[in-house]
């Protein structure tokens, strides 16, 4: 997946928005003013190939099973290290694995909302 896809995919999810509080060239993704998400261009030394980062909010066990077997994916980037992942946008973690994170980002989102907006976030998946 690159960043590309990835952009459409977090703003075709339900009342989803993006902005870049953070400043230019990291875009933060919101559900009903709620951030699920960050895609920013990655760190990189001279010489390395630039890949996009992608923040996604995630469970605490799954998110040291999925640094366990994913390269790629790594402790969350200026983000709580325990409740976010960061995924490298490399082309190594498969386009359905990234979109089913990203799914889970939004869900553990629209869960802690208060009931009437998660009702109506969640009649629209």
């Amino acid at each position: 997946m690159d960043h590309t896809h990835a952009h459409t995919y977090l703003l075709n999810k339900p009342f989803s928005s993006v902005g870049q509080p953070f400043g230019p060239g990291v875009d933060v993704f919101k559900v009903k003013d709620k951030m699920f998400a960050t895609l920013s261009p990655g760190r990189y030394n001279e010489g390395e190939t630039h890949h996009w980062w992608l923040n996604l909010k995630c469970d605490p066990d799954e998110a040291q099973a999925l640094r366990d077997i994913f390269e790629a994916v790594i402790p969350g980037y200026h983000m709580n290290k325990r409740l976010w992942n960061t995924v490298i946008l490399d082309g190594s973690v498969p386009r359905g694995e990234i979109e089913r994170m990203i799914d889970n980002s939004f869900l553990l989102v629209v869960q802690k909302m208060p009931k009437k907006q998660r009702e109506a976030v969640l009649l629209h998946l």
